[in-house]
């Protein structure tokens, strides 16, 4: 009834919706469908002509995996503007269109959103766009109707298991991005530590086609460059160039691209290389994107929440980490020489509950100091999440994890003063789990808070508090 009073002429739903029209009195036509969210996106697609193509001058690029789309997003758009590009983003932290920001919450919008999103950059000129593209979004047809030139893959590791229930059902998810329906190309990357990896690059063979999928493998030329999973590109020369890196991604063919990021760790390598090699798999020539790089230095920007730097004395970073493997990369992206680890983190409340003692125990195994605080506890009781982090830590001590301090402390911005308070110059201080949120949802209720300024006035505490004293 709301919906015909506001205008609509039609209905589409499931069986189960039509026989609540029907109680209703409803009068309107009504499309039945097992599955009409899979209708979605092609009529909006259809209502908007979103569709990007050669004809209308759009270049589209998908990346999905567990962690590093939205650094991976970032970086790829950097890319295509040092190579001209006016350029647009979807993603987790912001939509952009050019320099315009559009307001959103989710990493990849619904279905209409993205549709209107695409058909408006193509009114503002936007020639190329990057888009996160999250396994709810495929599992919710949110970019149906949609396809891309170029797809990426970061990586497959625990997450979101509350919504698929298995990895395997994880991982089927992701690969609904690399079919004929979705993509013309793929670029996998290959990790000895993702078993996933390979898989997905199998699957995008056999439903792209081999001449349309490339890999590029980051660990040990050897493995990397044997079996039927052996990868077209490989990392060489890998060294470290202030807190980023300087690396050589080389072809089978003998052909190389030199690359340089600012972000600091391995995963930043990974995500630095898979944009590069997505750029390039849409069609631009080697020695024009080796140009772009070596003049305009794309990948030393910083990304919000990923890796960022906000002060020294002691190192002090934000990162989106959380879940297992995204804090085990983040921590041993930040291991000092000389000085301690001590990582703030949390979990999320009503979701994946078996994370959450498992991330207690990979951060007792890679910092010298744990501090488990609130993430965002959503209408769940925070202390029971804290303790069942907590508790994961505290087994990994007691067989001999590197922690030798694991405290709980909320709220979490006492936490984060409580970090600062007890590192030394030498230490570092990873804040992970939220990133560049700026809102806490504490049972319904969001309260400001921002892991960055929250830091940032932390480390001013204690640098003021240090001039004092001398």
């Amino acid at each position: 009834a709301d919906a015909a009073a506001a205008g609509a002429v039609a209905v589409l739903t499931d069986p189960a919706g039509e026989r609540l029209l029907d109680e209703a009195g409803v009068s309107l036509p009504v499309l039945v469908s097992e599955q009409p969210r899979s209708w979605v996106g092609p009529v909006a697609a259809a209502v908007y002509d979103s569709h990007p193509g050669e004809e209308a001058g759009q270049e589209l690029f998908a990346v999905t995996g567990t962690n590093g789309k939205t650094t991976t997003t970032y970086f790829t758009t950097a890319i295509l503007r040092a190579l001209g590009h006016t350029t647009g983003l979807i993603g987790t932290i912001e939509i952009l269109a050019g320099d315009t920001p559009i307001p959103s919450r989710l990493t990849t919008p619904e279905a209409p959103h993205v549709h209107s999103l695409l058909a408006l950059m193509r009114e503002r000129g936007i020639t190329a766009t990057a888009m996160e593209v999250s396994s709810h979004a495929l599992e919710f047809h949110r970019v149906d109707g949609v396809h891309y030139g170029v797809a990426g893959f970061t990586n497959l590791t625990q997450d979101h298991l509350d919504l698929h229930g298995s990895m395997e059902e994880y991982f089927e998810a992701k690969a609904q991005l690399f079919t004929r329906q979705r993509t013309s190309r793929a670029v996998v990357v290959l990790s000895d530590e993702d078993p996933w990896s390979g898989a997905m690059a199998r699957r995008a063979r056999e439903e792209l086609g081999d001449a349309n999928v490339t890999t590029v493998a980051l660990r040990g030329s050897e493995d990397a460059e044997r079996g039927q999973d052996a990868a077209q590109w490989t990392l060489r020369s890998l060294t470290r160039r202030g807190i980023g890196s300087a690396f050589v991604l080389r072809h089978r063919d003998g052909r190389e691209l030199r690359v340089h990021t600012g972000l600091p760790g391995d995963f930043n390598v990974a995500n630095a290389a898979l944009a590069v090699l997505m750029v390039l798999d849409s069609g631009v020539e080697l020695e024009t994107l080796q140009r772009a790089l070596d003049e305009h230095d794309p990948l030393t920007a910083s990304v919000p929440g990923r890796m960022e730097l906000v002060g020294t004395r002691p190192t002090s970073l934000v990162d989106f980490a959380h879940n297992p493997d995204a804090l085990v990369r983040a921590l041993r992206s930040v291991d000092p020489e000389d000085g301690r680890v001590i990582v703030v983190f949390g979990a999320t409340g009503q979701r994946d509950t078996g994370k959450r003692p498992v991330m207690g125990r990979v951060a007792a195994e890679e910092a010298d100091v744990v501090i488990v605080t609130d993430d965002d506890p959503h209408a769940e009781d925070p202390a029971p999440i804290r303790e069942q982090v907590a508790a994961g830590a505290r087994e990994a001590v007691a067989a001999g994890a590197r922690a030798t301090d694991v405290l709980v402390i909320a709220p979490r911005a006492t936490a984060i003063r409580t970090a600062v308070r007890m590192a030394r110059a030498e230490d570092s201080v990873i804040v992970a789990g939220r990133g560049h949120e700026t809102v806490q949802d504490v049972a319904g209720v969001d309260v400001p808070l921002d892991d960055r300024v929250e830091l940032r006035e932390a480390l001013a505490q204690l640098h003021a508090h240090t001039e004092e004293s001398k």
